[in-house]
């Protein structure tokens, strides 16, 4: 942004300025006109643009075609676009004349220095085709978008820090410097122009809260060079010349896009005046960039899985061996989180939630560690967060946090189009009460977060009817060769009953649930008892009406049809006035792929094979999927979870960039 800045001559002795390439400078030359002009000529020495414009109704011409009358309204515009090789190298000369006298009746003489300085930054500009035309006081969205982009630096590189990256003064490592966007000073002009003129680097008190900048002021291979200059309580910086005419910046975020934080953040480079000893300094002219914060990015099921957590405990060996398989089928690392860290916690699927940050120079995946804070809440800190893996979080000041801020209660949903609208990270699903309600909400902190990300916008489901009150306990999403690329699994007690009954009708009502159950912890009931008992069936249909109110949200919100929907037979029962799983979940799973680690659901043996297997194999393999059938029951099922309460995925990042989606 430049200071269109005025200049008046004087008739008594030349005049000096100082101007910016490109720059328009207005030269005000009423203040002393000779007593008789009528009109005046302007000329300027090679290099200098001098243009005359008449009035506002009227476009500006060049100065030197002709005489102008002396006009109050007249401006006489001076532009400069190369810098000077020396101070007062460039001068504009005006001659006034009246019509009785052929020679002019005096003259002024502005001398001019000029200085190119600019503030510049990454502006991501690789789709637009004219790179030229680009405000950097702007960000725009879009393929054809352009702005800058901070990520906030929430890892922690140096493994011998207690603490994340951005939450001290000091650059501990140079890998650092690669989590943070480059900003460049870049001036050219005499030097002995900066004798008494300064530059100064500022920002807001408002930006400062959430951006730290670095300036190396010694050999930038070195970590002692790089001093914090700005940001975090300093609001400016004069700007040394340690390196000619380039100074480098290194700026790294500090917040997430919050409530109250737009995700914006403003950088000035100021030219100030301090040539006369007897004012204050005066501002001759100001650049500007602005810099938008990534957001954090949640990873739906469908992206291919890199990396598999789980918990061991002191009855969970055949689990984890298990989850270790399937991770190994679809070619993931496995971590395990063992039971002197976990306190025999197990539930990491709660505990936190794998995203990621991304700028066009890094991308690295960061965990937002639930304010649920089991056993498990030293885990994502002190475990995962380390170089190149940001942490965040998010605590209510109050104790207003339940059930549902675990993090089975929150999920994503793959790139999906809505009522016209694109959304090409999906977006995120999260659990709460029906509208009105007064039933069980997210904290608000975490509501307020999830929003402000802007590019996956949240839908809330209703879950309240839930014990645990999760979404994972009804639907989940899965890759699919077809269609939108995916399919939605709905947890179904109607589907559930329908199988049931055409297994009665084929002679197979005695046929048992839960037999094999290792352990005997669970008595059996046959599919004759299932489908005699009123009240399971009662309960089951309000259940029902649960879901197939969610069905419908899920389909607006979405854009999906019954086409992409998968319904899984599941039944469910009440503790107190809450609904539960009658028997293992199946569609809460593990999703790796094309590999799928379904709970194990013991159900009705029919000719050899359990029938509800059969069902769900019936429903998936069509798909290109694999399913395996994981017995969670005593560890996890008995305590109102199930394999993907148990587990959790880093996943790779969308190959969609965020920046070029449309809010």
């Amino acid at each position: 942004m430049s200071l269109q800045r005025i200049v008046r001559v004087s008739l008594e002795h030349p005049t000096s300025a100082v101007c910016v390439a490109g720059v328009e400078t207005l030269v005000d030359i009423y203040g002393s006109v000779p007593e008789g002009t009528e009109m005046f000529e302007v000329y300027g020495t090679p290099g200098v643009d001098i243009y005359i414009s008449p009035s506002t109704e009227r476009g500006r011409e060049r100065a030197d075609t002709r005489r102008w009358p002396c006009d109050a309204g007249m401006e006489i515009i001076v532009v400069l676009n190369s810098p000077s090789n020396d101070l007062n190298d460039s001068h504009v000369q005006i001659s006034y004349y009246c019509s009785q006298k052929p020679l002019p009746l005096a003259y002024a003489v502005l001398y001019l220095t000029c200085v190119d300085i600019t503030l510049d930054c990454d502006l991501n500009c690789e789709g637009r085709q004219n790179r030229s035309f680009v405000d950097k006081r702007q960000w725009v969205w879009g393929p054809s978008g352009y702005g800058a982009i901070l990520l906030v630096n929430c890892d922690k590189d140096d493994l011998n820090c207690s603490d994340q990256d951005n939450h001290d003064q000091h650059v501990h490592s140079l890998q650092d410097l690669e989590d943070m966007s480059v900003m460049v000073v870049r001036t050219q002009g005499p030097a002995a122009l900066f004798d008494d003129h300064r530059l100064v680097l500022h920002t807001s008190s408002y930006d400062a809260k959430r951006t730290r900048v670095f300036h190396a002021c010694g050999p930038e291979d070195s970590c002692e060079a790089y001093r914090h200059v700005l940001g975090q309580g300093k609001l400016s910086y004069e700007v040394p010349r340690f390196h000619g005419d380039e100074e480098r910046f290194f700026v790294e975020g500090l917040s997430f896009p919050d409530a109250g934080f737009t995700g914006l953040v403003f950088f000035h480079i100021t030219l100030l005046d301090d040539s006369n000893e007897d004012f204050s300094e005066s501002p001759i002219f100001t650049d500007t960039v602005v810099f938008r914060v990534a957001p954090w990015i949640m990873t739906p099921s469908t992206l291919p899985p890199l990396e598999v957590y789980v918990c061991r405990v002191r009855n969970n060996t055949c689990f984890v061996d298990a989850v270790a398989e399937l991770a190994r089928k679809a070619g993931c690392k496995l971590t395990i989180c063992p039971q002197a860290e976990n306190r025999n916690d197990r539930w990491i699927q709660d505990e936190m939630e794998l995203g990621y940050v991304q700028a066009p120079h890094k991308t690295f995946p960061v965990v937002f560690d639930s304010p649920r804070n089991g056993e498990l809440q030293d885990f994502p800190f002190k475990r995962i967060l380390g170089p190149d893996f940001g942490y965040v979080t998010r605590e209510p000041q109050d104790s207003s946090v339940s059930g549902l801020d675990s993090f089975g209660n929150l999920e994503v949903s793959p790139p999906v189009v809505a009522n016209g609208k694109e959304y090409p990270l999906g977006r995120i699903l999260i659990g709460g009460n029906l509208p009105g309600s007064s039933g069980r909400r997210v904290t608000q902190v975490v509501r307020d977060f999830l929003h402000a990300q802007r590019v996956q916008p949240p839908v809330e489901l209703f879950v309240d009817w839930l014990a645990v009150g999760h979404v994972d306990e009804f639907l989940s999403f899965v890759p699919a060769l077809d269609g939108k690329g995916f399919r939605m699994l709905l947890a179904s007690p109607d589907a559930c009953f329908k199988l049931f009954q055409e297994k009665r009708k084929w002679g197979y009502g005695r046929a048992l649930l839960f037999e094999g159950v290792v352990g005997n912890v669970q008595d059996t009931i046959s599919i004759n008892q299932v489908l005699s008992n009123k009240n399971l069936i009662s309960y089951n249909k309000f259940v029902q009406s649960c879901i197939d109110w969610n069905r419908e949200l899920l389909k607006r919100e979405l854009g999906l049809t019954e086409r992409d929907i998968v319904d899984i037979p599941q039944l469910f029962k009440t503790e107190k006035k809450k609904a539960v799983a009658f028997f293992p979940d199946l569609v809460n799973m593990l999703v790796l792929g094309k590999h799928l680690g379904i709970p194990k659901p013991f159900g009705p043996i029919v000719n050899g094979r359990c029938c509800l297997e059969e069902k769900v194999r019936s429903l998936l393999e069509p798909l290109g999927l694999h399913c395996t059938f994981i017995d969670d029951f005593t560890p996890y099922h008995m305590l109102h979870g199930e394999v993907h309460c148990g587990t959790n995925v880093r996943r790779e990042p969308f190959s969609f960039k965020w920046w070029h989606m449309v809010p």
